[in-house]
């Protein structure tokens, strides 16, 4: 063990504690040792893994003025965590996720940590440059409802195209049931939207969703691929987060990636633990591949607050050089009268995905979606 080498760069992970002063600062050193050696350490003797493989605790601190909660910040040699996803998970969170009144925080990663990740091959920049569109949000909605035949979504998607949608997902609910294959969905929809976009000239993307186990996923990817659809819907929380990050460095697939939160809510529906919505929907999609974000908007059917959106938009464009940022996608329930309130707090540089209530507008569903683009489009004007 004398010849373990280790370069000295560390990366951080921020966590918040529930509980007294010293129960806190307790766990948050047994979170050092958990999350790396998993040993007792009065039986480790030598000291190189003591004093660098062993996490340690850089700053704590009391959260707040109520007092009960604590912010510890630890860091980790980055030799620990390898050149893998998967690892990185389990560094961060791995068995202390199974111990309650711990969060994540977020993800202060140094150079080592980031560089196996090549991150979102498009990115906010590359998917706006990709549909020619400026000065606005990407508009966006998804196929549904379940039940539905492949003719039928394919009218719908060719309703959506022509009524000037950018990106028309299928709805996550959408798999390989006998209801509808999943072969003859994408291929109808995808020679919808082809057709569409030859007429009139426009660049709408059909995105697929593609959720599966890690084979079946890779195998639908291509299908998709092969059917002429623009872009991969895929759900980490239901496949996994490596089996996202997969499709989207496939140099042969070199589509644009859409990251579904199904089944991601209950790592942060307690406050007092889980991951922080920014590490989950921002960092952790990021490093994973995905081009944009879906997560549900404030205001919406979902319980997110405006500060966990704004965090969470934060994390998912703020500089992580070389990582590009991801696209935001608030959506949950957002309606066509609340266009001015979402692009005052989003901005323009996100993707504004509404449902159900397109069809509840004008005198086709054409026509719903030509009232969202002109409702963004004044917006956008006027500011």
């Amino acid at each position: 063990m004398t010849g373990l080498q280790l370069s000295g760069e560390r990366f951080r992970v921020v966590y918040d504690i529930v509980g007294s002063e010293s129960s806190a600062r307790r766990q948050a050193e047994e979170i050092c040792v958990e999350q790396t050696v998993e040993f007792p350490p009065d039986l480790i003797e030598n000291d190189v893994i003591r004093d660098r493989i062993f996490g340690q605790v850089e700053s704590f601190e009391p959260l707040g003025r109520e007092g009960g909660r604590w912010r510890a910040s630890v860091s980790y040699a980055v030799e620990v965590v390898g050149a893998e996803l998967t690892q990185l998970l389990n560094v961060v969170f791995g068995n202390t996720s199974l111990k309650p009144g711990i969060r994540v925080e977020r993800l202060e990663p140094s150079p080592g940590v980031l560089a196996p990740f090549s991150g979102p091959r498009f990115g906010v920049a590359g998917l706006l440059s990709h549909l020619r569109v400026a000065g606005r949000p990407l508009l966006c909605t998804a196929l549904k409802p379940l039940g539905l035949d492949a003719r039928t979504l394919a009218r719908l998607a060719t309703a959506f195209a022509r009524g000037g949608i950018d990106c028309i997902k299928d709805d996550h609910g959408l798999a390989d049931q006998p209801l509808c294959r999943f072969s003859d969905r994408v291929a109808a929809c995808a020679d919808a939207v082809r057709e569409e976009n030859a007429r009139s000239g426009r660049r709408c993307l059909y995105v697929p969703n593609v959720t599966a186990s890690p084979l079946r996923a890779i195998e639908r990817a291509y299908l998709a691929k092969e059917a002429g659809a623009g872009g991969l819907l895929v759900a980490p929380g239901l496949c996994g987060w490596d089996t996202m990050r997969a499709l989207a460095e496939d140099p042969q697939l070199a589509l644009p990636v859409i990251c579904h939160p199904a089944l991601l809510g209950s790592f942060h529906s307690d406050p007092r633990h889980g991951i922080a919505h920014g590490l989950l929907y921002g960092q952790l999609a990021r490093l994973a591949g995905a081009d944009a974000t879906i997560f549900p908007s404030y205001g919406g059917r979902f319980s997110f607050t405006r500060e966990e959106c704004g965090e969470l938009v934060r994390c998912a464009t703020e500089p992580m050089d070389p990582i590009r940022p991801v696209l935001p996608v608030p959506a949950g329930g957002l309606t066509l009268d609340r266009v001015p309130e979402l692009i005052e707090f989003y901005g323009t540089q996100v993707m504004l995905l509404v449902g159900g209530d397109l069809h509840r507008h004008g005198t086709s569903l054409e026509q719903g979606c030509r009232l969202f683009i002109d409702r963004v489009t004044q917006v956008c004007s006027a500011g």
